[in-house]
């Protein structure tokens, strides 16, 4: 029985104590800015608490979730049945898009950690005219100097465009040289004549109709500034292209009638010494009925050289790929070790246009 009496004198006392400790409460928690344009710069709100406890409330720390978020609290003790006061900034300066952020409240109340919360979204600065040109030609300003005209059937015109502007104080003329074999590449400049703060566009047309190339291909042009052709990489634009054969309009016929690829999926070229070269053969056979056409072998490395058959394999026939290896880098003997490279194999076999052959070697 006085086991009973003691707990329960215990629980009396904690209770007694627990009332007499600060009580923090707030108005809200949460504060919802809306919608806030970046270029209006930071943004405040108050929550504002009370101490509704027996004692003085005093905050220990009030810590925000990001330093783009710095709170601001009433540090004096807050005494029974008064207020104080968080102020809570936001600076929304190059942190565009939505955002909800947490300051977390550390004080003597009976509840030792609270939090309060702030969301909204921020609009972006409107974009200057001149931030969007960063790319610099001498006198002009570029937004890009490479295109991506991606993939592209056999048939299919892409267009593209590259901005650009005048940011000098005198009038510059712009014009592109382009290479006589990359006629598939049609340009056009909107404006040869360009006055101080004037802008215009290159205008690029890929015509795969006109391209005799299937697959990765790379090619470039010059921008003319004044009448100089400077042919070094600051004024180079580089495009990129993928042609791929459209294969959409063959009936089940032709596709049961069409060329079937059949070739290995590696080749190991073994041991070369360094500086040396080495010769292979790449074997390839059709086992459709209609002839293969090879379209093309994709190789971007510069160590190896291949010769492809130029005639069409009929059924069931067979031909060679060459390959030369040399073990030179930049020219340099190729340092010992095992090296891995790839090459892309395209035909016109509508099931399989596209082979990846992997070449190994070891560099004695």
């Amino acid at each position: 029985m006085k086991k009973i009496v003691s707990i329960f004198t215990f629980a009396l006392c904690a209770v007694a104590m627990m009332a007499q400790q600060p009580v923090i409460t707030f108005k809200t928690t949460e504060h919802d800015f809306g919608k806030i344009n970046e270029a209006d710069g930071r943004v405040s709100t108050v929550f504002e608490f009370k101490n509704e406890g027996m004692e003085p409330l005093v905050l220990s720390n009030v810590r925000a979730s990001c330093g783009c978020t710095t709170p601001n609290w009433t540090r004096e003790p807050v005494e029974p049945g008064q207020t104080g006061k968080i102020t809570v900034t936001y600076n929304p300066n190059g942190r565009p898009g939505r955002f909800q952020k947490t300051v977390t409240i550390t004080s003597n109340a009976t509840e030792a950690t609270t939090r309060v919360y702030i969301k909204g979204e921020v609009i972006p600065k409107p974009a200057k005219p001149v931030n969007q040109y960063t790319i610099k030609m001498g006198d002009l300003s570029l937004k890009a100097k490479s295109v991506n005209f991606g993939t592209v059937k056999k048939g299919q015109k892409v267009n593209h465009e590259i901005e650009y502007a005048n940011h000098t104080d005198k009038t510059i003329t712009v014009e592109l040289a382009t290479r006589s074999e990359d006629n598939f590449l049609i340009s056009q400049v909107t404006l040869e004549k360009l006055e101080p703060n004037q802008t215009g566009k290159f205008m690029f047309v890929f015509d795969s109709e006109i391209c005799k190339i299937y697959g990765p291909m790379n090619f470039y042009a010059y921008v003319v500034v004044d009448g100089k052709k400077i042919t070094t990489d600051e004024y180079k634009l580089s495009f990129k292209a993928e042609v791929d054969e459209d294969f959409s309009n063959l009936t089940v016929e032709q596709r049961q009638q069409a060329p079937i690829l059949e070739m290995q999926s590696s080749l190991n070229l073994g041991e070369v010494a360094q500086g040396k070269s080495i010769k292979a053969v790449l074997p390839i056979k059709n086992v459709g009925a209609n002839p293969m056409y090879l379209r093309n072998v994709y190789n971007n490395n510069e160590f190896i050289n291949i010769v492809a058959p130029k005639s069409p394999i009929k059924s069931g026939k067979k031909a060679d790929i060459k390959l030369t290896l040399n073990a030179v880098m930049d020219g340099e003997p190729m340092p010992a070790g095992f090296y891995e490279r790839e090459i892309l194999v395209i035909t016109n076999d509508p099931n399989n246009p596209k082979k990846s052959i992997k070449i190994t070697w070891t560099v004695q």
